[in-house]
């Protein structure tokens, strides 16, 4: 009765065996400084670019979306710290997160699953290359280290997209608009926060990816099977952790 069960609860059981096995495996040796190297060039330096990009046009809407609502109250002068407030907090960490997911993620899984669906992890295993310590590590690894600097960088720039609203149709000072949004965020508690989510979504982003592409079977079809899933499951469990994350912040009253 409850066979359709068994397929899901076993997908989940392989995926956090592979994430352990993968956790366990970051201290030990070999350690493949080049692959980190080169992933971190891949994943971070080449995400740069629409990281920066979704940064600005959030700050720049939510800039404009939030006057509307402070001039009626008479407040548009606290513009700096609604944007600054909400890109630190949900949106910059979020919105980073879902550009890594679907163009890391899937990049991920389509690597991964063209080399299982062609044999290179069978053969790697049969030279005694571990194929979780040679192309899990360095993807978790690189994603998680390059994750949070992306979100920073992310987080600027939304300030920079609000500021030149605010400029070009606001009418607020620079001063008032940058003390302001400064003066808004929480020492250390919006830091930690803000820093906190995209770890957790990088383990999320790199591992999904090389759990779907590690299972892909079917030659090229799967493949492309494999990459839709490995989007879609990272952009759901995004989403998930950010609501559990967020409540368990607002119960410990981290937000204000």
């Amino acid at each position: 009765m409850l066979d359709w069960l068994k397929a899901p609860v076993a997908s989940v059981q392989d995926f956090f065996v592979l994430t352990g096995r993968t956790f366990r495996n970051i201290l030990r040796r070999p350690h493949y400084v080049d692959d980190i190297i080169l992933q971190m060039d891949i994943i971070g330096v080449g995400s740069l670019g629409i990281a920066t990009i979704t940064g600005f046009f959030a700050g720049a809407v939510m800039a404009l979306e939030m006057s509307k609502a402070l001039a009626t109250y008479g407040q548009i002068n606290k513009t700096g710290t609604l944007v600054s407030l909400t890109l630190v907090r949900e949106l910059g960490p979020v919105l980073t997160a879902l550009m890594l997911a679907g163009r890391n993620a899937s990049g991920i899984a389509s690597e991964l699953g063209s080399m299982k669906v062609t044999e290179q992890i069978d053969a790697m295993r049969a030279l005694g290359t571990d194929p979780d310590q040679k192309l899990v590590k360095p993807r978790l690894l690189a994603t998680s280290a390059m994750l949070p600097l992306l979100t920073v960088i992310s987080d600027f720039i939304g300030m920079c997209g609000g500021w030149i609203i605010a400029q070009l149709f606001l009418g607020i000072p620079s001063k008032l608009y940058w003390s302001s949004a400064w003066q808004a965020l929480s020492w250390p508690d919006d830091v930690i926060f803000g820093l906190l989510k995209p770890l957790v979504f990088a383990v999320v982003i790199s591992m999904v990816g090389c759990f779907y592409g590690l299972r892909t079977t079917g030659g090229t079809q799967g493949v492309g099977r494999a990459t839709t899933q490995a989007v879609v499951m990272a952009t759901i469990t995004i989403f998930l952790l950010d609501l559990m994350m967020t409540k368990i912040f607002v119960s410990l009253g981290g937000v204000q």
